[in-house]
């Protein structure tokens, strides 16, 4: 699945965490949300609302607003593309990139190792 036109810019992805925190969320009370906490006005809600429905994200129907796409399949697409797209698809390259700057905890090895082994098995 291409998710370019799915990429959440940083405002984007505060509104798509509140949807995905709440759902299934009604459109009045997601746009008193979007007034709390982004100081958004009701049209300001209701355009992002709308973008995020034609990009296949989201749903509103009959005022009730659903994902499309949960935020773990969301975030798991967006990390696929990213590593296909900086590192040829690569997870050990992305991997070894990313350790060169970082050491990995113990419990990190740990999970990444059990990690393999589920795979393994599969």
């Amino acid at each position: 699945m291409i998710m370019s036109d799915k990429k959440l810019g940083a405002i984007e992805a505060r509104f798509a965490d509140m949807i995905w925190e709440n759902e299934p969320v009604g459109s009045g009370d997601l746009v008193a949300m979007c007034a709390r906490t982004l100081n958004w006005k009701k049209s300001t809600t209701y355009t992002v609302l709308r973008r995020l429905c034609e990009r296949g994200i989201f749903q509103n129907r009959e005022g009730i607003v659903t994902s499309l796409i949960s935020r773990q399949d969301y975030y798991a697409i967006q990390s696929e593309q990213f590593i296909e797209e900086t590192f040829s698809g690569s997870l050990p390259g992305f991997l070894a990139s990313f350790t060169t700057r970082k050491k990995l905890s113990e419990q990190e090895i740990e999970e990444l190792e059990r990690l393999i082994e589920e795979n393994r098995r599969r």
